[in-house]
């Protein structure tokens, strides 16, 4: 019974920092959700805002770009949405490495119970990274 009581006793403590951490990964994402990254071309012509996932939102053109080529237009837009998708990234994995650091720190549901599936193992799998768990 002891045994059982000490299992039960782990579990329900990885429960409470599962619990704790969704909740930050839940705040966290939510924040990202409202991110927005803009840059601007070096003649300052072209101004692109994508959102966290680099995603363009908003492109703004001033008259001198407008005065561009289309060729050279197009090319300055791609450059500053680029610019801007970067950046988006940098800020995003910035923003998520906390979190996700903190999650493979925690100790698994198969680390008390070598039968379970690993959530770790799941997530890899997802990713691609491996063959699926056992």
């Amino acid at each position: 019974m002891n045994a059982n009581n000490g299992l039960r006793n782990q579990i329900e403590d990885l429960l409470d920092t599962f619990q704790q951490q969704q909740a930050r990964l839940a705040e966290t994402y939510r924040q990202l959700e409202e991110t927005r990254i803009r840059a601007e071309s070096v003649d300052r012509s072209v101004a692109a805002t994508v959102d966290a996932s680099g995603v363009l939102t908003e492109l703004g053109l001033t008259p001198s770009a407008l005065r561009k080529s289309p060729e050279e237009l197009a090319r300055v837009i791609v450059e500053t949405v680029t610019q801007a998708a970067e950046h988006a990234r940098e800020h995003q994995q910035a923003f998520i490495s906390p979190a996700t650091e903190d999650l493979e720190k925690m100790d698994g549901l198969s680390d008390l119970v070598p039968e379970v599936p690993d959530l770790r193992d799941i997530r890899t799998f997802l990713r691609g990274e491996r063959n699926p768990p056992q």
